[in-house]
């Protein structure tokens, strides 16, 4: 099964807190944003959001400009039907991050929470980097959180790997700076938890 048809089957069949990675509200990432210091007018794009609700809360914090970008068709239906007359506001990508056709320079801040730990394969890797570079602003923001050194091994059936936040910012090279990096301890909705690593950087140049 290829990747858009495994995401399209996972969100088909499960509900939004019927996944392990489900959390009402994604704090850490939302504070980081914050962080930031950019004005609500910054341009921000979620990768492989699914049907996570930080798109609600941005648009909750005054944010305007906000594309929300996912493999699977049917998680971000289910983010605009949850949206109801607000999802006009939000540019929408039903792409895999490693094809899509991003504009260039175009966003501020880049957010992925738990896409680039399914990068198994070193080539996955380096095109999610370049990706990351061309579509960020010179001085733009990337905020990634994958599972940390004590996380799990797989994660929807696929493996995944573990970074410390070494490692995770080793992936992205010296053109982005580490300001920040923290663990977090989520807690999936059966009760389990889960170990995350954020880095939170900024694009050099």
């Amino acid at each position: 099964m290829d990747s858009k048809s495994h995401w399209e089957t996972v969100y088909a069949n499960k509900g939004p807190q019927d996944v392990s990675w489900y959390t009402p509200h994604l704090q850490r990432s939302l504070a980081y944003i914050q962080r930031t210091g950019l004005p609500t007018t910054a341009s921000i794009i979620d990768v492989g959001a699914g049907e996570a609700t930080l798109v609600d809360d941005l648009l909750g914090a005054g944010y305007r400009d906000v594309t929300v970008m996912d493999i699977s068709s049917t998680a971000l239906q289910a983010c605009r039907d949850r949206l109801g007359d607000r999802a006009h506001t939000v540019k929408w990508m039903a792409a895999d991050v490693l094809a899509a056709s991003l504009p260039i320079r175009a966003y501020d801040i880049w957010h992925d929470r738990a896409v680039f730990h399914f990068l198994t394969d070193k080539a996955q890797r380096d095109a999610y980097v370049r990706q990351v570079a061309r579509a960020l602003r010179p001085g733009g923001f990337a905020i990634v959180g994958t599972f940390g050194p004590q996380g799990p091994s797989e994660c929807s059936g696929l493996p995944v790997n573990r970074y410390d936040a070494e490692g995770l910012h080793g992936e992205f090279g010296a053109g982005f700076r580490l300001v920040e990096s923290s663990l977090e301890e989520h807690v999936t909705p059966w009760g389990v938890p889960q170990q995350f690593v954020y880095c939170f950087c900024r694009l050099e140049h």
